[in-house]
């Protein structure tokens, strides 16, 4: 069978004559005809750090592409920097841009009946985005990382990123940093192009896709800058070839099984929360059974063995440095928590491609803990339930050292709101804040909570109040904090009841979301409660309100009807 096996419907007869005539102004010749047509879905933009680097990417896995037979084309797609939008009105879009992404992505490719796509993304959700594109067209593809950001440096911090910067900001304006030193920090965390450093939400969707064996090995945790990302990104053109011959296609890898694997590798790198939100709803597009409580029994068995930020010590070019995703893969299969029996893009299994990785990790490191002395003995991303979140909510517990605590509600209505109040001073020891109505409906696009939760920190509150909300946190975030709250305020979830000064119990240890009021309270307060008019009634937001299903099924957009 040739491999142009799609896109000959526009290549092949007299009938198509003139859709080889508009093809052969972008640069076909006629011996061209008969070759595979494969998408680069570039994420490239001056918008931000993330993707700056992304066009020479692109160009040299266009040129692989070319030399391994193929005809590459190529086209853009949107990216919305979280770090820039935090705090603002604009972070409403982020989570939407994820369906936005995918859409463009099947879109063109569907339009264009492509035979094979490679996906370029460096921006928190470029990544799932990417995937759930790749899953729904089910068509040979690979997905190039752009590469995570060098360190910064100021005075004696020499591991400075944007999240240091937030934390400056809470620092600064609880009167512990100085205006000088909040410029220096500013300055100097984001030295050039990447992903922000950290085991934050793009470099842990990074590797999950690599987990899940639709990157190349090691290529999840490579700086952006350097000749190894640039050769890593014309590998993945010629495998990618490869796969297009051999009709390797993403069902094959986007298993039941490589989802319970990705899940195992997020407990033990410390990944981001956003990782919960974005596998349920790469699963969804895959057509594959996912639900929180997978990520709970996956939880109890796997521990954190990574010291990386946001409440460790290290960022994912040091995890490069002592051996990447494969070492913390292998450390999982040699202990029975890893299926290697999982395909990858490369033809391989997982168990064939990590046959030669050490399973223990390499002495005079601390990077990554042996398997005898985890960081933390079962992982960090736990669901919580009770009558606050009866379909459950996310709370990531790492670097938390009072794992309960019971206080008054203090109650708002918007991130601004509680912002305010932080940098203010009237946040206080023991207080649960309440951030609602910042849910996927609600907000609506599930805003990240990195302001008030670094603010927190900076501040010095990080272990004397818990913050729980039906918005999202960034991957940067640590602390007593819960998140994806469900239902969601705006569907008149029990977050929408909490007053201020009723009394919640946030318990990791017992994943437990309680609120302290009666349930006849509750039901005379439910009578009383109605749901705020939209924020939007028209535009991207509005038409995202309209679709989007609760967190706790991925904030996905295409339900069944």
């Amino acid at each position: 069978m040739p491999y142009n096996r799609r896109s000959r419907v526009v290549t092949e007869g007299y009938a198509r004559a003139g859709a080889r005539a508009m093809l052969r102004a972008v640069g076909f010749r006629d011996e061209d005809f008969g070759k595979p047509i494969v998408g680069i879905a570039n994420g490239y933009s001056t918008i931000t750090p993330c993707n700056l680097g992304l066009n020479d990417l692109a160009l040299r896995a266009e040129a692989a592409l070319r030399d391994a037979g193929c005809m590459p084309q190529m086209f853009g797609t949107i990216t919305v920097s979280d770090g820039i939008s935090m705090g603002t009105e604009g972070m409403k879009y982020s989570l939407a841009s994820r369906e936005v992404i995918a859409d463009a992505i099947e879109t063109a490719v569907n339009a264009q009946s492509m035979d094979g796509l490679l996906a370029i993304g460096g921006c928190d959700k470029n990544m799932p985005g990417a995937m759930i594109a790749i899953a729904r067209l089910n068509i040979p593809a690979i997905f190039v990382y752009g590469g995570t950001i060098r360190p910064g440096c100021y005075k004696e911090d020499r591991a400075l990123n944007i999240v240091s910067v937030y934390e400056a900001i809470g620092a600064h304006s609880a009167g512990k940093l100085s205006d000088e030193d909040l410029l220096g920090i500013e300055r100097n965390a984001c030295p050039g192009p990447g992903s922000c450093g950290g085991m934050y939400t793009a470099n842990t969707m990074s590797s999950v896709i690599e987990v899940m064996g639709l990157s190349l090995p090691y290529s999840s945790t490579m700086a952006a800058e350097g000749s190894e990302k640039a050769e890593s990104a014309a590998e993945s053109a010629r495998v990618l070839a490869e796969a297009i011959r051999d009709n390797r296609l993403p069902e094959q890898m986007l298993t039941r099984k490589a989802f319970e694997n990705a899940i195992a590798v997020v407990m033990a790198l410390g990944g981001s929360t956003n990782a919960v939100l974005h596998l349920l709803a790469i699963a969804h597009a895959a057509r594959v059974p996912l639900t929180l409580d997978d990520f709970e029994r996956i939880r109890a068995r796997v521990p954190v063995l990574c010291d990386l930020k946001p409440s460790g010590r290290y960022v994912a070019t040091d995890l490069h440095r002592v051996g990447g995703v494969p070492l913390i893969m292998k450390m999982l299969l040699s202990q029975g928590l890893l299926h290697g029996d999982c395909m990858t893009i490369t033809g391989r299994t997982l168990a064939e491609v990590l046959a030669d990785v050490p399973d223990t990790p390499p002495d005079g490191q601390d990077v990554v803990r042996p398997w005898s002395d985890p960081l933390y003995p079962q992982g960090h991303l736990a669901i919580l339930r009770g009558n606050l979140a009866p379909e459950g909510a996310v709370a990531k517990i790492s670097g938390v050292r009072v794992p309960r605590l019971t206080g008054p509600a203090r109650v708002f209505n918007s991130e601004e709101e509680a912002a305010e109040a932080i940098y203010g001073g009237r946040i206080h020891p023991g207080d649960v804040l309440v951030i609602r109505y910042e849910g996927p409906k609600g907000g609506p696009g599930m805003r990240e909570m990195l302001a008030p939760t670094a603010a927190i920190i900076g501040a010095g509150l990080g272990d004397q109040v818990a913050l729980i909300t039906d918005g999202r946190f960034s991957g940067g975030t640590y602390g007593m904090v819960v998140g994806h709250v469900a239902p969601e305020a705006a569907v008149g979830g029990t977050i929408a009841l909490v007053e201020e000064g009723d009394r919640i119990t946030v318990d990791a240890d017992a994943r437990l979301l309680q609120l302290h009021v009666s349930e006849a309270e509750l039901q005379q307060r439910r009578a009383r409660w109605a749901p705020p008019p939209p924020r939007y009634t028209r535009g991207v937001l509005a038409k995202y309100a309209r679709q989007v299903s609760c967190s706790s099924r991925g904030a996905v957009t295409d339900l069944d009807a």
